[in-house]
């Protein structure tokens, strides 16, 4: 049994097969027979995880397991307490309400590497990082979830699944190591 940890760059499809000539997980990871356990979005990037154990994939990815997922997001506008406070609480979202979550204004993170290409700064607009932990992952939920608290996201890393973390694990975009299943619980 295979837990692969992969840090997916910016613009990359969670997905083997090609598309529309988009880079896919394909053109970074050539072990035979993977999966990802969950998915990124094309414009998002950190930590995934992939494993040929159709069991444990099921335990990463599915949201009935609760497995903790943290994401350090790059904002535009000062997250003050009140748009903390509306992050925790459960928000609707139209075709669904989150759970509550952990949200915290944090310092950009020291590990964290350069984008390329790099985010769009506009003069006169602050930006902050919030880390947002998640016990769901629904369809650009963390995107969603800033934007209607008045935060439109501009960069969002998924830093840590579970007990697997990209402080604790350094990769850089595109790199991947091979780790015991049991380390995912720690």
């Amino acid at each position: 049994m295979s837990l692969i940890l992969f840090n997916k760059p910016f613009q990359v499809l969670c997905q083997f097969s090609a598309q529309d000539g988009k880079a896919t997980l394909a053109d970074h990871l050539s072990i035979p027979n993977i999966y990802p356990a969950g998915r990124l979005d094309y414009d998002s990037e950190g930590l995934m995880l992939l494993t040929d154990d159709g069991k444990l994939q099921h335990a990463i990815a599915h949201p009935d397991h609760k497995e903790a997922k943290v994401y350090l997001v790059q904002v535009e506008g000062i997250a003050d307490a009140a748009a903390l406070a509306r992050l925790q609480a459960p928000i609707d979202l139209g075709d669904f309400v989150t759970q509550p979550c952990k949200a915290a204004r944090i310092a950009e993170p020291e590990w964290l590497w350069p984008r390329n290409p790099p985010i769009r700064q506009r003069a006169g607009q602050p930006t902050s990082w919030l880390a947002i932990t998640l016990q769901e992952g629904k369809n650009r939920q963390v995107r969603r979830m800033t934007a209607a608290v008045g935060l439109p996201t501009l960069r969002l890393v998924r830093s840590a699944i579970g007990g697997m973390s990209l402080a604790t694990h350094p990769l850089m975009p595109g790199e991947w190591m091979e780790v015991a299943p049991k380390d995912l619980a720690r």
